[in-house]
């Protein structure tokens, strides 16, 4: 098995990174392989709502110029995916939006790709917004079927300079249990298969309430 993470922070190691190790460890403790992926850092553009994923249904983005189809390939072939970001005005980092925008439109458009995975959001804030920022990555698990794991309070963790967050002991041992519980949600989901039949997928009914 494997988890892939996404660090949507420009700070290659600032404290997202940190938090997102936390969760990796204890992953890496119950033998499951893992990657993080360095977000923030790149220049993504924004979803155009061309919908030509959904009319091609190739499981890629039309845009080109930057490294998104193949951090979608990742998360396809992963068996866990994990998004960390930082707080900016009380929301995700401009880019991993764009990003998660894309990457989640297509999996969405091309049946569903990240169904029945286990994903969970990770946050690093300095003070406030970090709720919000968390609520907002987790749209995207919910809307696409994810299976997500919790821990013992919302997965935000405390710091402004890069490690800090190392100080926030609440705060590590959140990250610490959400690692436990995803690796034990990984592996029940990875011994269920063949054995419990997963629910069908149902087609999406769409409602307009302007006519």
């Amino acid at each position: 098995m494997k988890v892939v993470a996404f660090n949507g922070s420009p700070n290659r190691e600032g404290n997202t990174w940190h938090a997102i190790r936390m969760v990796l460890a204890e992953l890496e403790n119950a033998g499951i392989a893992t990657e993080i992926v360095h977000v923030g850092n790149k220049t993504v553009r924004g979803c155009t709502a061309c919908y030509q994923c959904a009319k091609n249904r190739n499981e890629q983005c039309v845009l080109p110029g930057d490294e998104v189809n193949e951090w979608v390939r990742k998360m396809k072939e992963a068996d866990g995916i994990i998004l960390g970001s930082p707080v900016h005005y009380a929301a995700i980092g401009g880019t991993m939006k764009s990003f998660l925008d894309r990457a989640f439109f297509v999996a969405g458009s091309n049946n569903g790709m990240f169904r029945h995975k286990v994903g969970a959001s990770v946050v690093a804030v300095r003070r406030s917004g970090g709720i919000p920022a968390f609520e907002q990555l987790n749209n995207y698990l919910n809307y696409s079927e994810m299976l997500m794991p919790t821990s013992n309070y919302w997965n935000v963790i405390h710091g402004r300079a890069p490690g800090e967050v190392e100080q926030d002991m609440e705060g590590v041992q959140i990250m610490r249990v959400l690692g436990k519980n995803m690796a034990w949600l990984l592996k029940l989901v990875e011994h269920g298969k063949g054995t419990i039949t997963p629910p069908e997928q149902e087609r999406k009914t769409w409602t307009h309430f302007i006519r």
